[in-house]
This record gives C-alpha cells, structure tokens and sequence, in this order.
C-alpha cells in the first residue's frame, strides 16, 4: 500500500486495487508466498472517513455506498484467506480499524516494534463490526473485547501476546525477518501448503468429529500426491526433497 496521503486509508479505490493485485497473485503458479506491506509509518487507518462523510449527500443518505463498500472490503478479507498462497502482513507502524482487520485476517503477521493496533470504532459511534470477525478468529475472546469496547492501542508486544501477529521485530530488522519467514515457506511444496492452509481454516469451523473425518480425508488424498511420496522418500534417504508441486 503506498497511499501515504490519506494513511494508506481502505477507500473503495484502495480495496479494488489490493483486490485486483491479490487475485493476480493468487492465481500466478510462480508465487509461493504473498506479503502485504506499506510505505509510511501507517499501516492502514481503516477506512476512509472523508469518503464515507461524503457519501451522505447522496439521495439515500449514503447507504447504497456504505453497503457496497463494506461487502468489497469483506471480499477481500475472504480472498486472503482463500488465496492459496500464505499471505504475510509487514507491519510497521499503526494498523486501524480495517487496517487492525487486514493484518488479522492475514496468516501471518510480523510486526516493527512502533506498530500499534486497534479498532477505535466505538470512538466515533461506529462499531468495529467487520474488523471483529477477524479480530475474534484470532485473539482470545476477552482481550478481543476489550480492544472493541475501548478502542485503546495496544502496542506490538501486546499484539503478540494476544494471537495478532507472531512476532516483533525491531524496525530496521524488519523486512529481513518478513523475507527469512517468506523464503522458509517457499522452500516447501506449494501444493502442500496450499492443501493445509485451505483444510486449516475449513476444519476451524466444523465440530470437532466433523473436522477429524475431513482432516482424515484431506491427509489420504495428500498421500496420493506425487510430492508426498517424494518428501517422504527424501526423508528416508536422507536428502533434500525435489519438489514438483503435485
């Protein structure tokens, strides 16, 4: 994101276009990891207040747009975690409201020790709704609660002792860390990955004997692939698996 004018700010415009650059990317074979990054020292602000202040002069009252707008950011939120690639937040600075909600909604996140985050919404009268549901599918319930109830910062060190992002790191180290992380994964098969990334979140949302009976399933279908007899060759072997990516 490099909108630093209006804070890297999820206006429509900025939506569409991380939109249209995550489907692009999810669908190059090629890219093995995603990573979502920002210039400035503001991750994301959220939405674009001004934008939405000015959708209220329309004949409805601005609801059409409101309407639209939160159902595009909630596509997009979704598209992160239907991507098949893990998609990586390189925070540096502050994440807000749908800011705080992108980086949740991202697998993985590191973060600079400036970072902080929040979803302020309660502040101006508009409740976080739609940051909350990936807020609370990632940290625990009551600190979830309290970060949506406040709409306190909580500082990078917070973040990850609640389940936000998975590490900090100061900010000159950044970007290697985000890059030691992204190589890590690739090195592995993307079919393999993509398989678990997609089971992971889908088993999350079944009873726990649904998700052991699709899990099981997901696992005796992986042993047909061609990359999993190849790795568990290599292991046998003792040598570096060589990856076809199916």
């Amino acid at each position: 994101m490099n909108n630093l004018d209006q804070k890297n700010a999820l206006s429509e415009e900025m939506i569409s276009v991380l939109k249209d650059e995550l489907e692009d990317a999810s669908s190059d074979r090629s890219s093995r990891v995603i990573v979502l990054a920002a210039n400035g020292n503001v991750f994301s602000s959220g939405h674009d207040l001004k934008e939405i202040t000015a959708a209220r002069e329309n004949d409805d009252s601005g609801e059409a747009f409101f309407k639209k707008l939160f159902d595009h950011c909630s596509t997009l939120m979704q598209l992160i975690v239907d991507s098949p690639q893990p998609v990586i937040a390189e925070v540096d600075g502050i994440a807000t409201a749908a800011g705080c909600q992108l980086v949740a909604s991202c697998d993985l996140a590191i973060a600079s020790t400036e970072s902080k985050f929040a979803t302020p919404g309660v502040n101006i009268g508009l409740f976080c709704s739609t940051p909350m549901v990936a807020l609370s599918r990632n940290v625990q319930k009551k600190n979830a609660m309290e970060m949506l109830l406040t709409g306190d910062f909580i500082n990078a060190e917070k973040a990850k002792e609640v389940g936000l992002i998975n590490n900090v790191v100061e900010k000159e180290d950044l970007s290697e860390e985000v890059s030691i992380l992204a190589e890590k994964i690739a090195s592995k098969s993307s079919m393999t990955v993509s398989i678990g990334k997609k089971a992971f979140y889908a088993q999350a949302e079944m009873d726990l004997s649904e998700a052991y009976k699709h899990t099981s399933k997901i696992m005796s279908d992986n042993l047909l692939k061609d990359d999993a007899k190849e790795g568990i060759d290599a292991f046998i072997e003792k040598r570096k698996p060589d990856w076809k990516d199916k």
